[in-house]
C-alpha cells in the first residue's frame, strides 16, 4: 500500500510502498482510511520536537487524525464489523491500567499512539484496536470528520471542562479560531449558555468565529487584552481557553482571566511565566489539556451527527501530501486539511 513516511527529521516526507497491516491479535481492527487530518503536530514531528518523547524508530508512517471503514477484525471484536464507518480514538489503549479503569484512557500507562509512536494514517490502511474505534452516524463521511479524532477531540475535552464551570451570564474567551478553535467555538455554543468571545489575529478567522456561534469577535492587533476586559466589565472572563499557546498568547490569556477563573492551555510552543504571588492573590487556575478520552469522542460524534459541530476542511489527495503540509505551515488552510487516499 501507499504510505507517507518520516525518513529523517528536518527532511521531507517520502511516499513509499509498504506492506499493508494484517490482523495478528484477537482485538485488532484494520481500517481502510477515508480521511487523515493534517495537524500542526505533524510539522513539529518533522522538526524533531517529538523524537525523544515518542521514541519512535524511523522510518514510520505519520498521521494521527483518522477515519474510514472497517476492513478486517480480529476474532474477539464484537463492537464493529467489516464495512462499518468509524473514527479512531488517537490512542491504542490497554483497558487494564488505573487510568483506563477510570475512563481516563488518554493517560493509559501502556498506550501506543499511531502517527506519533507507531504507524499512522497517512496511508491506505491502518491497524488499531477494538477499544479505539467509534462507529459514526450514517449521515457522516470519514473525510468530513477525520480531524475530529484529534483536533476535535482536543477542543471538546478542553471546552467540556470549561463548560462545566460556566453559568448563564458568564463569559468564556477562546484564543484562536483556527483548526482547533473553530471546533471549540461550536462545542461551547452547544454545551454552555455563556457569552462567547473569540480572539484571533486573522480577521477572516474572526468572521468565521462569529458565523458559527461566537457572540463577539476580537482581532488581535495589539489591543486585544483591553478589548476583552472592556467586554467583560473590566473583570476578565470566568473561563479562558488558549488554542494558540505561543506568540505571547499565554501572558495575554492570563490577563484576560477573571479572579478565581480558569485559564486552559491547549496550544503549545512557549513557556507560561507568571509570578506565584499573582496566582495566589487572584486564585487563578492554570489547567492543562491533552487530547481527550474515548467517551469524549463518542460525545463529540453525537454532536456532529446532530450537526451541532461541523468541521471546515480543505481536502487533498494522499499523493499531494506536501501541498497540504506547505499550506498548513503558511497559514493558508481555513479549518483543517484532510488527506484522502
Amino acid at each position: 500500500m501507499k504510505a507517507v513516511r518520516v525518513v529523517g527529521y528536518h527532511e521531507p516526507l517520502q511516499m513509499d510502498d509498504v506492506p499493508a497491516p494484517e490482523v495478528t491479535g484477537p482485538h485488532d481492527v484494520i481500517v481502510r482510511i477515508g480521511g487523515a487530518g493534517v495537524c500542526r503536530t505533524d510539522l513539529h514531528i518533522l522538526e524533531g520536537q517529538w523524537a525523544e518523547k515518542s521514541g519512535v524508530t524511523l522510518p514510520y508512517t505519520i498521521g494521527h487524525e483518522n477515519a474510514g471503514w472497517v476492513h478486517a477484525v480480529g476474532s474477539a471484536v464484537t463492537n464493529v464489523a467489516e464495512g462499518d464507518k468509524v473514527i479512531l480514538h488517537p490512542l491504542i489503549t490497554c483497558g487494564l491500567c488505573r487510568a483506563c479503569r477510570f475512563g481516563d484512557d488518554v493517560h493509559c500507562e501502556n498506550n501506543a499512539f499511531p502517527g506519533i509512536s507507531t504507524d499512522g494514517g497517512y496511508a491506505e490502511y491502518l491497524k488499531t484496536s477494538a477499544r479505539s474505534v467509534v462507529r459514526i452516524d450514517d449521515t457522516l463521511e470519514p473525510a468530513d470528520v477525520a480531524a475530529l479524532a484529534d483536533a476535535g477531540l482536543t477542543a471538546y475535552h478542553a471546552v467540556a471542562k470549561a463548560a462545566r464551570r460556566l453559568r448563564a451570564g458568564d463569559r468564556c474567551v477562546l484564543i484562536g479560531a483556527g483548526g482547533l478553535g473553530h471546533i471549540g467555538i461550536q462545542v461551547m455554543a452547544a454545551l454552555s449558555p455563556a457569552e462567547i468571545v473569540v480572539v484571533d489575529r486573522n480577521p477572516d478567522a474572526v468572521k468565521l468565529a462569529v458565523s458559527i456561534g461566537a457572540h463577539h469577535g476580537v482581532v488581535a492587533d495589539g489591543g486585544q487584552v483591553e478589548e476583552v476586559l472592556e467586554l467583560t466589565g473590566g473583570n476578565g472572563a470566568e473561563q479562558v481557553i488558549d488554542f494558540v499557546g505561543e506568540g505571547g498568547s499565554t501572558a495575554e490569556g492570563i490577563r484576560m482571566t477573571r479572579r478565581a477563573g480558569d485559564y486552559h492551555i491547549v496550544g503549545y510552543g512557549e513557556d507560561i511565566v507568571v509570578p506565584t504571588i499573582d496566582l495566589i492573590s487572584t486564585e487563578i487556575n492554570i489547567v492543562g489539556n491533552l487530547v481527550g478520552s474515548y467517551n469524549d469522542l463518542v460525545e463529540l460524534m453525537a454532536l456532529a451527527a446532530r450537526q451541532k459541530v461541523t468541521l471546515h476542511t480543505a481536502k487533498y489527495s494522499l499523493d499531494d501530501f506536501q501541498s497540504a503540509l506547505d499550506d498548513l505551515d503558511a497559514g493558508r488552510v481555513r479549518g483543517r486539511a484532510i488527506l484522502v487516499p
